[in-house]
């Protein structure tokens, strides 16, 4: 089977030529997305749906013959407006020291800090203590792994009828991440990550928190179809177009790695689809509510607008604006027979030292279409310079590379075939 593909692999080779890939208009894509204009493209100001609109008309533009939208809604908690933090009066940075867990409420006032002593950790202490007057309404410090491994006593720390303490600071380490996809809730008690360096020694805490509750808030896939001789099948190219949004007024998450790199790719495949006609007809999703758990795949495949059965094979693209030369991936139960062709074109063309093939996961829109059966592939290039960025400010047009782009749009459209 092997040698096959790999005679496979190699026509495919001769029959594609190089620089197929429009890599002019995929830093165009990936420029235009990750810029102020979207405001990272969450869902408080609308930047995700203005980069839908955008995404729309490129797909118009690169010769799609059809594009559509697929609506569907979210309950999603958001920060866009006051968002501050002082330690010990010192103001710190939001998106750099500290930032909300997503399902945090809002906060105002100022607080003692209570440490956990996780050297001598005594549940019973700590609930103690915060009875204590000096302890009044404290917001309790603790490593965020520490408390992830003790999440029943936590969990009754971030209860309103569970402990008498205002809030939790958990720390983590520099760069401060940001996330949505627990964000279809809100809490009890607010929930801070603030870096160690940011809280150390600091007795108290002034939090000036705006929190913005989106209920049944209204998103779109966008759909585009590139015909091909027959009707009869499909081939799926997938990436979401949303990111993190606003933490505040003044601060937002460009995502240029995550995930306007990968859109991009999906916008240059279309482009080529559409000047070399293929034998399949070829969609082109790009999928809102990623980054809140997957929202927007989890709709399409439960309200798919081309039949699951139909999908020959689904790409998912997330991630790749990075120079690790080797290509992280994951495939379905259904597409590993498809792996063999993978490593085929790969070797044959030289486009990365390995494809490293990690476990099945829930953490990109891959994932609902493999539970359901359909043959799929996850495509990620991580660990390069542009990985420590990502859910962070820095993650813009500055860090993002582009070096692994042209090894990507080669490997897909090498395993597609003429």
């Amino acid at each position: 089977m092997c040698k096959r593909f790999l005679i496979a692999a190699m026509l495919v080779a001769l029959a594609i030529p190089a620089g197929a890939q429009d890599a002019r208009l995929f830093r165009r894509v990936v420029k235009e997305l990750a810029s102020a204009k979207y405001q990272g493209r969450g869902y408080a100001r609308g930047g995700a749906n203005k980069a839908g609109r955008y995404l729309e008309r490129e797909f118009r533009k690169v010769g799609a013959d059809e594009v559509t939208r697929q609506h569907f809604t979210i309950d999603i908690n958001t920060f866009p407006g006051t968002v501050k933090m002082w330690a010990d009066g010192h103001r710190l940075r939001p998106g750099v020291d500290f930032s909300m867990r997503e399902y945090s409420p809002g906060v105002h006032g100022e607080f003692p800090v209570y440490v956990i002593d996780t050297a001598a950790f005594d549940p019973d202490r700590i609930f103690a203590d915060l009875d204590r007057p000096e302890y009044a309404n404290a917001m309790v410090c603790c490593d965020f792994w520490f408390s992830y491994k003790h999440r029943d006593v936590f969990s009754r720390l971030q209860k309103a009828d569970g402990a008498p303490n205002a809030g939790l600071l958990f720390t983590w380490a520099a760069p401060i991440k940001f996330f949505k996809a627990y964000g279809h809730r809100v809490v009890d008690k607010p929930i801070v990550w603030v870096t160690p360096e940011a809280i150390e020694g600091v007795s108290r805490v002034k939090l000036d928190v705006d929190n913005e509750f989106l209920s049944g808030y209204e998103l779109f896939n966008v759909v585009a179809r590139v015909d091909g001789a027959r009707h009869d099948s499909c081939y799926v190219f997938t990436a979401h177009y949303d990111h993190l949004g606003n933490l505040g007024r003044h601060v937002y998450y460009p995502g240029a790695n995550d995930n306007a790199s990968g859109t991009a790719t999906i916008v240059t495949l279309a482009a080529y689809y559409a000047a070399h006609r293929p034998e399949f007809d070829m969609y082109f999703i790009a999928f809102s509510g990623e980054d809140a758990n997957l929202r927007g795949s989890t709709y399409f495949a439960e309200h798919p607008l081309v039949p699951l059965e139909q999908i020959r094979f689904l790409f998912n693209i997330d991630m790749i604006g990075d120079d690790n030369p080797a290509l992280y991936c994951e495939l379905s139960d259904a597409g590993m027979p498809w792996f063999p062709r993978f490593e085929a074109v790969n070797a044959s063309q030289g486009l990365f030292t390995s494809l490293e093939r990690g476990e099945l996961a829930a953490n990109s829109d891959h994932y609902p279409f493999a539970v359901r059966g359909v043959p799929c592939i996850f495509l990620e290039n991580q660990e390069g310079s542009a990985f420590p960025h990502y859910h962070t400010p820095a993650d813009n047009i500055r860090t993002v590379r582009f070096d692994s782009y042209p090894g990507v749009f080669k490997l897909v459209t090498g395993v597609v075939g003429p």
